[in-house]
Parts: structure tokens; C-alpha cells; sequence
């Protein structure tokens, strides 16, 4: 029988739906100056990097941007959920502490039934682990040919307190793109009046100065373009702190587990991804509580209860500086402040989830969650039209939500094979951007609540006579009032979208010294709605192809340990090809990129390595699309070599 799966602590590889984790070793040894370079070794993943710690994610789905990359996704830290549903973000991961983290697990397919508005497509969650016995501390330092310059440290006291620092000072290697980073986390144990408790803060500074969108066709092959930024000007500033308590006791037939926490944001960027440009300023702050009952209803039943509060308050700001038009006479881009607002949020969450034991082989999990999303509204500036913007009056908006989750899983004979199927349903409420920074051609609150519901089967397990491990799941699922911004820059509301597609993940120990391992991902993510506009503007028809979403995906790692000083592997991510634009006019052919590390322990403490990204040097875009008439690319990064140290200090 294989290692359970974890999810902190509660859903094992006895629950139904699709679950992969990447522990400390793996982290540690990826080194990852971007949270794309680990998460993206897992199926069905695909986080584009775009410039300096900007990204956009994919999980199950084609790379989404505006308010569904900012709401499609939950993103958790040590399973707390590091913005409030309202204030999602789209660069979410620049924030979470991935580089010194316990385990990262990431649930594919929606977690709306456990977890509530977000978990559409999946979860992310970061977890940085508690205090271990022993005092020490281990250090990472590494620097690069591309004058990326990075340091790792966590130190630890016995059983109580745990902290960890990392920092990244990044001179870009496109200009004007440089990157400073600090991220601080801390936990500490206790225990009190019969509470076990695990307290933990984190927080994170980044000052960036940003790369726009090179264009041109096929601009990303040019060895001279890619290294220029049309945006000198453009940056982007951002802190982020949360907090929180956990906090566990048998009380009466079961354990009961409270979390409170905090959190706050506050972030500045120049738009040089839209053609007027301007600045955005925006920020949240919230408090909340998770809390949780599991008792054993019987032998065969486990039952856990739950209720959930958030409750916080945001505020945008976005000021264009400087006269923008695409013609003479063009108002539509006026000089000054577009939008000034706050909303004030409070979600309140019911939840409980059953799992049956039918017998040995046979296990059942049933699970439904019931949600409320109040929003209170206020403008600084005036209500009404100003140019191609609309700012909607003072007003209330409520949503409600209702999230249900069915699944079984078998595990006949010996058990080291289990076959599951699954059925869940995601729903976010709207952002706060997608109801009040509005466009002149928009109604007031047309966006409603987006539903997707998802079918899954799979099986996972052990061959090989346990020397394979392999994990397979095919899905499909319908999403319903998709809110998304189209290639125009205009919102679409009422979009409809089918999403299908097979995984696969396997690890093959060939022998004492050589192992392989891999993902593959092919999935159909297509638009079930026609949106028939003005002649000149994109034309979307039912059974067009979402725009970036990649029908392939895939990941090997060859991996050789001939002694226990020595390791090396080789590994290749593949990309395939996409359309840039809703419409399927045009596609961006895909590629192929190879990576290699080496590493040497010259004593057991201190340990040598080297990584190589890109090693043949190809020129590929991370990212891709086409906006506003024209091709625009991200450029990935040349080859380069990263050279490190680790050392444990006892």
C-alpha cells in the first residue's frame, strides 16, 4: 500500500478526486526563482510566467485573466485562504511562501463544497509545516548567470518555533526589469488550558520593475527584441501579511478546531498590459474564522461539521496620467481618476461532509456547503459615464451559493489499486471588479454567480510490485455565467464553457540509482455560447476553442543516484499549441523546454548543486495572445545556470 495523500490533515488517498502534492525534497531540489518552475511539474497545471513574479494560472482550464484569473483559483496557506473571495488576484502566488514550504498540494477539479467561492477549477495550498524537534538551522544561497541572486534560511527552536526568510534580488534580464523580494514566516506551538495550538504569521514585499508585452509576429524569436520593454515605465508594488491561530481540543465524542486570522494587501502597478496605461491602487484587509467538529458517528461513519466567516473591506483606485486615443478626437480614455471605490464584504458559510465506510474495500464521501456574500458599495467620484468607463452609484448586492459534492472510491483485493469517480460543483461569487468597474457598453450588476459542475473517474495506486506509482483521472465539466474580458478588452457576462480532458502522473523506481517520472495532459476546453459583435471586433461561436489552453501538457523527469554524495537528472516540460484569441484566428505553435541538475554532498551538511533552465537555449513566449489587433508575447527566459549551496548548521 502506497503513503497516504494529505490535505492538512483531513482528506486522505481514501477520498475521492483528484489530489498531487510535491513534498520538502522535491522543493528544496527545484529551487524554484518562480512559483511556475514546481507547481508546474504536476498534471494538469500550467502557471505562464510573465514578467518578474507575474503570472497567470491554469488548473484543469485554459489561463485565465481579469476576474476569473483573479476568482477561479483558491489559493491557501496552511489551508487558510490568503485573500478574501472578493479580492482575488491574478499574480496570487507572488504572495505565499512556496520557497521554504513543508508540501505543496494542489486539488484539481472544484473544492467549492469544502472550501466555498474560488475553488472553481481547484486549490493551491502552501504548507509551511510546523516546528520539528531539534534546534538548527539550513541555509540555501544561490546565484545565477542572469544576476538572480537568492537566499533561503529556516531556523528552528526543538518544538516550538519556526522561522524562515527568503530573499531574492533579481537584475532582470530583459531591461528595466529588476526584482526585489523578501518573504518572512514564523510559526509557534503551544499549548493552553487544554488547546493544542500552532500560531503562524507571513509576509511578503515586492518592488518590481515590470516587462510589457513585446509585439509583432512571432516577436519572441528575435534575440534583440525579446531583451527590450516597450513599458520602461511600468512597476508594480506589493505587501501582503496574514496571520492566523489553529487551535484543537477533544471536546464530547469528537475534536474541535478553531482558526482565527488576519489579513492585509495593499498593492500599486502600472496597466502597460492595456493601451491607455494608467496606475491602479488597491487593498483589503479582513478578519475571519474557520472552524471545524469531526466525530466518529459510528464505526463505519465519520461526520465533520464546519462554519466559516469572512468578513473584510477593499478599496481601487485606478488614475490614467497621461492623454491616450486611437484616433484624434478620441474621448473615450479621459485624463484622471476612472474609478475610486471601497466595498465593504461578509461571507457566512455552513458545511458539513460525510464519510461512509461501506465496508473494506468500499468508501463514500458526501459533502455540501451553503454560503452568503453580502457587498456594500461606495464611490468617491461621481456615478455615471466618463468616456469608455462606467461608474455605477452607491448600491448592496447579495449572492448566495450552494456547492454539493458526491464521490465513492474502491479499493478491492490487496488494496494497492483504488478506483474512484467523483461529482462536485464549483461557484464563486462575482468579484468586486466585475460588478463595479464597469465599461460604458455594460449594465449595471450583470454579473451573476458562475457554476461549474464536474464529473470525474479515475484510478491510482502501485505496480511494478510497488516500484510504480501512477495516478489517472479523465473529467468533464459544464460552467455556466463565465465572466470574462475578451481580446477587445470588453466583459462578456454570460459566457458558457464545456472543459474535458484525461491526466496522468506515474514515478517508476527503475532501480537503486535511476528513476523516471512524468505527467501528460490532454484536455478540450472549448465555448458552448455564440457572441456575434460589430464587424471589426472577434466573433466567438459555439465550439470555439478557449483561447490559451493547450490541448497537451506534459512533464519527464529522469532522474540518477549512483551514490548517496551524487544526484543528477534531466528533465523536458511541454507546451502545446494554442489559440490566442477567442475568435481561433490565430494560434501560438507550443514548445518544448529542457532543464538539467547536478548535485554533490561533500560532507552532510553541505551540499553543492547546479541547475541549467532552457538547455538548448530555445526561444519560446511564456505567454502569448492577441489584443487589441495585435500579437503580443511574453518572451521566456534564455538558458541559463543557477549555481547553489545548502547547508545545515545543528
Amino acid at each position: 500500500m502506497y503513503d497516504p495523500v494529505l490535505v492538512y490533515g483531513d482528506r486522505t488517498v481514501w477520498q475521492p478526486g483528484s489530489v498531487a502534492t510535491l513534498d520538502e525534497d522535491v522543493i528544496a531540489t527545484v529551487n524554484a526563482d518562480h512559483p511556475a518552475q514546481i507547481l508546474n511539474e504536476l498534471p494538469g497545471v500550467n502557471v505562464q510566467m510573465n514578467s518578474g513574479q507575474e503570472h497567470l494560472i491554469a488548473l484543469r482550464s485554459p489561463v485565465l485573466t481579469g476576474g476569473a484569473g483573479q476568482g477561479s483559483f483558491l489559493i491557501l496557506q496552511n489551508g487558510v485562504p490568503t485573500r478574501s473571495p472578493a479580492f482575488g488576484n491574478v499574480n496570487s502566488l507572488f504572495e505565499i511562501h512556496h520557497e521554504v514550504a513543508e508540501t505543496i498540494e494542489i486539488v484539481r477539479g472544484p473544492g467549492s463544497a469544502k472550501y466555498g467561492s474560488n475553488a472553481v477549477h481547484g486549490l493551491i495550498n502552501v504548507i509551511l509545516g510546523s516546528p520539528q524537534t531539534g534546534t538548527y538551522a539550513d541555509a540555501r544561497l544561490s546565484g545565477s548567470t542572469l544576476n538572480r541572486y537568492k537566499a533561503d534560511i529556516t531556523g528552528n527552536l526543538d518544538d516550538t518555533a519556526r522561522v524562515s526568510l527568503s530573499l531574492q534580488d533579481d537584475a532582470g534580464w530583459r531591461d528595466f526589469t529588476g526584482v526585489e523580494q523578501q518573504k518572512l514566516s514564523a510559526q509557534y506551538a503551544f499549548n493552553v488550558a487544554g488547546w493544542d495550538g500552532l500560531a503562524f504569521i507571513s509576509a511578503s514585499n515586492l518592488n518590481q520593475e515590470t516587462g510589457g508585452f513585446i509585439e509583432g509576429y512571432k516577436a519572441y524569436r528575435d534575440d534583440d527584441i525579446v531583451t527590450q520593454n516597450p513599458n520602461p515605465e511600468a512597476y508594480r508594488d506589493a505587501q501582503w501579511v496574514m496571520g492566523a491561530v489553529r487551535l484543537s481540543r477533544e471536546i464530547g465524542p469528537g475534536e474541535l478546531t478553531l482558526t482565527p486570522f488576519y489579513r492585509w494587501q495593499e498593492m500599486e502597478f502600472a496597466q502597460h498590459f492595456l493601451p491607455n496605461g494608467g496606475i491602479e491602487e488597491n487593498g483589503h484587509d479582513a478578519f475571519g474564522l474557520q472552524s471545524k467538529y469531526e466525530f466518529a458517528a459510528s464505526d463505519a461513519v465519520m461526520l465533520r461539521i464546519g462554519a466559516d466567516a469572512d468578513i473584510a473591506s477593499g478599496w481601487l483606485k485606478e488614475t490614467q496620467l497621461e492623454p491616450f486615443g486611437f484616433f484624434p478626437g478620441d474621448r473615450r480614455f479621459p485624463v484622471g481618476v476612472h474609478y475610486d471605490y471601497t466595498v465593504d464584504t461578509t461571507v457566512l458559510a455552513l458545511w458539513s461532509e460525510a464519510e461512509w465506510a461501506v465496508s473494506d474495500e468500499l468508501s463514500i464521501l458526501a459533502g455540501l456547503r451553503g454560503e452568503t456574500h453580502d457587498y456594500d458599495y461606495k464611490t468617491d467620484v461621481p456615478p455615471g459615464p466618463n468616456g469608455r468607463f462606467l461608474v455605477p452609484a452607491n448600491r448592496e448586492d447579495s449572492f448566495d451559493l450552494l456547492t454539493p459534492k458526491l464521490g465513492a472510491i474502491w479499493a478491492p483485493g490487496d488494496g494497492s489499486i483504488s478506483y474512484y469517480a467523483n461529482y462536485s460543483r464549483g461557484e464563486r461569487a462575482p468579484q468586486a471588479s466585475d460588478l463595479y468597474r464597469l465599461q460604458s457598453q455594460q449594465g449595471i450588476a450583470e454579473a451573476e454567480v458562475e457554476t461549474m459542475d464536474s464529473f470525474e473517474i479515475g484510478l491510482r495506486g502501485t505496480a511494478l510490485g510497488g516500484d510504480m506509482f501512477f495516478d489517472i483521472a479523465a473529467y468533464s465539466a459544464e460552467k455556466e455565467n463565465f465572466f470574462f474580458r475578451d481580446s477587445d478588452g470588453l466583459n462578456v457576462t454570460d459566457g458558457s464553457t464545456r472543459h474535458t480532458g484525461v491526466e496522468a502522473q506515474a514515478n517508476w523506481l527503475v532501480n537503486e540509482a535511476f528513476t523516471i517520472s512524468g505527467t501528460a495532459s490532454y484536455a478540450e476546453h472549448t465555448y458552448t455560447f455564440d457572441r456575434i459583435v460589430a464587424a471589426g471586433s472577434e466573433v466567438i461561436r459555439d465550439g470555439n476553442e478557449v483561447d490559451t489552453a493547450p490541448n497537451w501538457l506534459g512533464d519527464i523527469r529522469l532522474t540518477w543516484h549512483p551514490t548517496e554524495r551524487f544526484e543528477a537528472s534531466l528533465s523536458a516540460d511541454y507546451i502545446g499549441e494554442y489559440y490566442v484569441d477567442p475568435g481561433n484566428t490565430q494560434t501560438y505553435p507550443g514548445h518544448t523546454s529542457t532543464h538539467a541538475r547536478a548535485s554533490y554532498a561533500f560532507t552532510e551538511t553541505l551540499e553543492g548543486f547546479v541547475i541549467i533552465r532552457n538547455l538548448f537555449d530555445v526561444n519560446y513566449a511564456d505567454r502569448a495572445d492577441l489584443a487589441f489587433g495585435n500579437n503580443r508575447y511574453f518572451p521566456g527566459e534564455p538558458m541559463n545556470a543557477t549555481f547553489g549551496v545548502r547547508k545545515r548548521f545543528n
